[in-house]
């Protein structure tokens, strides 16, 4: 009899009725600092494991492997559309479509994969958001790109997937400077942390940037990256552990 795997997959209501899922680390193939489902072409893991990883990924997902798609994130607000698997892949942080069967996805470990729906005209998108990403506006070209298809603003629900949680998210004062210049309501999103750092709220910020936008619904699944390494990798985690290198998530949503 076949092997049959089975994958850690987090849903969300306000995405009801479009098949969509963050997919945590069990049911992959890789092994070692990657153990688990490692997406992440980028990492130094096995390239044949990684193509095994996100051929179960497309499986669960109901597309054939070329019909999951991927862009080059690079930390941007840079959104694609896209009705057809991309020759080469875009540099970008979010993916915007209409075509059904043509599954989007972003990778993250730490950051935020944030996954788009208007139910009604058949528009979803998929956002990779860092903080950098986050303040520079992706979510919003996500949202612009969205209605540019035929998406209502007020017909989109947004959901966050697995994140790195405030309490573990510790900054320095450049950094809080950076989001208080940018707008001093953004002092809400820091809390006081030891020896004169600050703790950021990612997702919280994500989360008021997406309701000023004007979305219809928007949550985060309130799952933290860095605090449950069994199921999600993190690379601030790796990072403080000393590892070499770190698997990514994979978030993904299609019609």
């Amino acid at each position: 009899m076949p092997l049959t795997v089975t994958l850690d997959i987090l849903t969300s209501p306000l995405l009801d009725g479009v098949r969509h899922g963050f997919f945590a680390r069990r049911g992959g193939a890789s092994s070692g600092i990657f153990e688990g489902l490692n997406c992440g072409g980028g990492s130094s893991d096995q390239s044949e494991i990684v193509a095994m990883n996100r051929d179960r990924v497309a499986d669960a997902m109901g597309v054939s492997p070329d019909r999951l798609i991927t862009v080059h994130q690079v930390h941007s607000a840079q959104a694609v559309t896209l009705d057809a698997p991309p020759v080469d892949r875009p540099r970008a942080d979010a993916i915007v479509t209409a075509t059904p069967g043509l599954a989007i996805a972003v990778l993250t470990a730490d950051c935020q994969p944030v996954l788009f729906a208007d139910r009604e005209a058949g528009v979803i998108g998929a956002a990779h958001a860092g903080w950098r990403g986050a303040q520079d506006g992706v979510l919003e070209v996500t949202i612009d790109t969205m209605v540019g298809m035929g998406a209502r603003r007020s017909a989109i629900h947004a959901v966050i997937g697995p994140s790195i949680s405030q309490r573990a998210y510790e900054v320095g004062q450049e950094f809080f400077e950076r989001f208080i210049d940018d707008d001093r309501a953004n002092a809400r999103f820091f809390v006081n942390g030891a020896d004169g750092k600050y703790l950021f709220d990612l997702p919280g910020y994500g989360l008021g940037r997406l309701r000023e936008a004007g979305v219809a619904a928007a949550e985060w699944t309130r799952h933290c990256t860095y605090a449950d390494p069994e199921r999600f990798y993190s690379y601030r985690r790796a990072t403080h552990r000393g590892e070499a290198d770190y698997g990514r998530l994979i978030s993904v949503i299609r019609l």
